[in-house]
């Protein structure tokens, strides 16, 4: 990972997080339209695409950048591409509309597939989650950086403490009701944060959750700045065959049903997928 790249998307980030601020905090009225695939979106999303997408063009010749507040790309000119920039502006825009301050600025480098690069930034806290393929990953405060890595799980099951969860505030909650009765009556006991947008990934890679299991519909632009960090934390983000999530492999940028998993040496296989949904 080339660390002035990184600190240059960082910078870009927090440009899009004020842009997004200054919606969020203004006395108007929030306007809210609704996408053709019915999912809503708000000036907020529009100002920050507009700082993100010419920004990230610019830092790497030759890279295009996918946002999620553009029109698609056929599959036919994506496939060609080994190198892509993959933007959300406002990862839990339904979070901001509700104003509860939990979503976040979404950007990865996608190389051959695979995020090798992510931020995800949180501009209501002013907290940036970062990282990349072979140099871990930290988090950014106002009081400097922090190393972050996923937790183990054994000794937390030794000493008889809830395996902990965290999932969406607004999808497949059935699902994953079903999945901690599993659990719990494999592992024992289950606690379960319920928390919007990209940070439930962020969790996850900071060690403050062993599990986030999606089991409802994502886009490749919700999960892949986020699955860089994880990855580069120590974790992995697995689709409901365990396979590693990857990206730009098909027309359709849905992504499979996932688990990001800290304790990559657990066996988690043999618990969450003998009777995991089909998506």
């Amino acid at each position: 990972m080339n660390k002035a790249l990184l600190e240059q998307v960082i910078a870009i980030c927090k440009n899009a997080g004020e842009a997004i601020l200054e919606v969020y905090h203004s006395s108007a009225e929030l306007e809210v339209d609704t996408k053709a695939d019915d999912s809503p979106v708000t000036a907020a999303d529009l100002a920050a695409h507009k700082i993100l997408a010419p920004a990230l063009a610019r830092l790497i010749e030759g890279v295009p950048v996918l946002s999620e507040e553009q029109e698609m790309p056929s599959f036919a000119e994506r496939s060609q591409w080994q190198r892509y920039w993959i933007v959300d502006p406002l990862d839990g825009t339904k979070e901001f509309i509700r104003r509860n301050g939990e979503f976040t600025v979404n950007v990865a480098l996608i190389e051959n597939g695979e995020p090798v690069l992510g931020v995800v930034h949180v501009p209501v806290l002013d907290i940036t989650y970062a990282g990349g393929k072979g140099d871990g990953a930290f988090k950014r405060t106002e009081s400097g950086d922090t190393e972050i890595r996923v937790r183990p799980l054994k000794p937390r099951l030794e000493a008889g403490e809830a395996v902990e969860l965290v999932a969406s505030r607004s999808h497949g909650a059935g699902a994953v009701d079903q999945l901690v009765e599993r659990i719990e009556s494999r592992l024992g006991a289950v606690a379960c944060k319920n928390m919007g947008s990209s940070l439930k990934l962020c969790l996850v890679a900071e060690g403050d959750a062993d599990l986030y299991p999606r089991l409802a519909p994502t886009c490749e632009w919700d999960t892949a700045a986020a699955q860089a960090v994880v990855e580069a934390a120590g974790g992995i983000v697995v689709d409901d065959s365990f396979k590693l999530l990857r990206y730009n492999r098909k027309d359709s940028l849905l992504n499979p049903f996932f688990y990001v998993i800290g304790d990559a040496s657990y066996d988690w296989q043999d618990l969450l997928i003998a009777e995991s949904p089909v998506n």
